[in-house]
């Protein structure tokens, strides 16, 4: 099915994930979560423009509520699950990179710095926001050689051009960093326990 096609399809009750991020929905999966995946079209570029000057994880909740109010008019009775990173390194915000030489420019920024990563999470139903939760993980990211920086980017991209941090933490993104601190889930890209206790909460998990 297209993706025009599952935006068209009506949705079933239960949970949908406004989201096509692979890393969100291999977390539920994992989780055995039963749920719908739909795609949320969310101008994220006009929101943070909007919100210059707000605090990270403000943009980012703001983002999560977006992507799942998105959905959420055609999800009837169903939760739709909402969910957004960014990343904050050296005062600078950070987008996916567009191109193989801006993910190296972020790289070279990044090398000997702390990357705070900001992960929101949000439930709607019925076309009000129900639940939402903001987290920070920081990853200590060692001095990269350019030739590191090189020989990762031949071998990651471009899949990692679908990160904000230019890495997979569960892959070779791991050889970035010295140490990290904060929740695992909430680097791979959700911060998954706090949503299943509120899927738990709203009933849509057993308790």
């Amino acid at each position: 099915m297209s993706i025009t096609d599952m935006r068209r399809a009506p949705l079933p009750p239960g949970l949908v994930l406004a989201s096509r991020s692979a890393s969100r929905r291999a977390m539920l999966d994992g989780a055995g979560v039963a749920y719908t995946a739909r795609p949320a079209d969310v101008d994220e570029a006009a929101i943070k423009t909007a919100m210059a000057g707000e605090k990270p994880e403000t943009i980012t909740q703001a983002l999560a509520d977006a992507k799942a109010l998105a959905i959420a008019g055609d999800a009837g009775d169903a939760l739709v699950l909402g969910s957004d990173s960014l990343v904050q390194c050296g005062g600078r915000l950070f987008d996916k990179p567009e191109s193989r030489e801006q993910a190296a420019e972020h790289l070279r920024w990044f090398s000997g710095r702390t990357m705070e990563l900001h992960s929101g999470a949000a439930l709607v139903q019925h076309g009000a926001v129900k639940w939402r939760h903001a987290a920070l993980a920081r990853l200590h990211v060692r001095d990269l050689s350019d030739d590191f920086i090189a020989a990762y980017l031949d071998s990651e991209w471009p899949a990692v051009g679908a990160c904000v941090g230019v890495f997979m933490i569960e892959g070779r993104g791991v050889q970035l960093f010295e140490s990290v601190e904060g929740d695992y889930f909430c680097i791979l890209g959700m911060p998954l326990f706090p949503v299943l206790s509120a899927l738990r909460r709203f009933g849509a998990m057993q308790s």
